[in-house]
């Protein structure tokens, strides 16, 4: 059956939900200006899964409206009730480089004790690559939450401040084989003898995946 713009758009008018998120998924096949069209049509859907097809899909056509896009985003991150859509919403900010969203992001992460939404606003930080975001990267790292804590160790090497190092490297002896993976990841985005120190150690690591990533860093350089 071929797929056309009247096709999708009775897809996501629906009364089936099913159907809805199908239409979301048949956007891909429609030219972009049309299927944003269709999309912001769809994204206060009363259906949490077709809200979050909704959201999530933006990451790849927002950037035909960003000032609208942004609007729906920043209305979905403060007032969605799931905390997944609104998660979705932080990585669609960052997939789209927002870098005016940060302060709403961060206010987002220091409102909330969701900790679905801060490790999205964590994880997007890094995408988004704006260099306020130290600082709650840094405040990140003392959560009692260890994947929040691992995703804001990948994110400081992402966002590549050299003031990173120096909180990374104690997690260098962490108990944990994937957060010192992550760590290893991390610094092999810096260049510096003090992190190729820490890469060095980490390439005996007893984990072979810490080891094997922290020498992959070593011989690139």
């Amino acid at each position: 059956m071929t797929i056309t713009p009247e096709s999708v758009k009775a897809l996501i008018h629906s009364q089936n939900f099913g159907e809805r998120i199908r239409g979301i998924n048949e956007l891909r096949q429609l030219e972009k200006e049309t299927a944003y069209e269709l999309l912001i049509a769809i994204i206060k859907d009363n259906n949490v899964r077709v809200r979050y097809a909704a959201i999530s899909q933006l990451d790849s056509l927002g950037d035909i409206n960003l000032d609208k896009s942004l609007e729906v985003l920043l209305d979905t991150l403060y007032n969605d009730p799931e905390s997944d859509v609104r998660a979705a919403a932080a990585d669609a900010i960052a997939g789209l480089k927002i870098t005016k969203a940060f302060p709403d992001l961060k206010k987002v992460y220091y409102d909330s004790d969701d900790w679905l939404i801060q490790f999205s606003i964590v994880s997007a930080l890094g995408e988004l690559g704006h260099p306020d975001g130290f600082d709650l990267l840094h405040d990140a790292l003392n959560s009692d939450n260890e994947l929040l804590k691992t995703s804001a160790i990948g994110a400081l090497g992402e966002l590549g401040d050299d003031r990173a190092i120096d909180l990374l490297i104690p997690f260098a002896n962490n108990d944990d084989w994937q957060i010192r993976h992550r760590v290893a990841q991390a610094l092999g985005r810096f260049g510096g003898e003090k992190a190729k120190a820490v890469l060095m150690t980490l390439s005996l690591d007893k984990s072979v995946a810490v080891s094997e990533e922290a020498k992959h860093y070593l011989i690139s350089e």
